[in-house]
């Protein structure tokens, strides 16, 4: 089988002759059967991370940022360790 013009996996050129996909690197055995209708299935334009967050795993997508307690134990040991130096450990 010769390689298609456009790959049905990744959509880019496959350049004439090629055994395989220089970008993602399909062929016959693993996509340019005639089997292969959408090769990829990566999510619509549309998708929404929060909801499919929500969908599998039942809650919600974690807040960004560092909760104050973990700042504050952060300074605590950065204190603890300058002190350590300062008296000789």
């Amino acid at each position: 089988m010769t390689a298609p013009e456009n790959c049905p996996v990744c959509g880019e050129e496959v350049p004439r002759g090629a055994l395989a996909c220089p970008e993602c690197g399909a062929d016959e055995r693993s996509g340019w059967r005639e089997e292969v209708v959408d090769g990829l299935d990566l999510p619509d334009e549309d998708f929404d991370y929060g909801e499919f967050v929500r969908k599998e795993f039942g809650k919600e997508v974690k807040p960004e940022g560092i909760a104050w307690a973990w700042w504050a134990a952060a300074v605590a040991a950065l204190l603890a360790f300058a002190a350590m130096l300062l008296r000789g450990f």
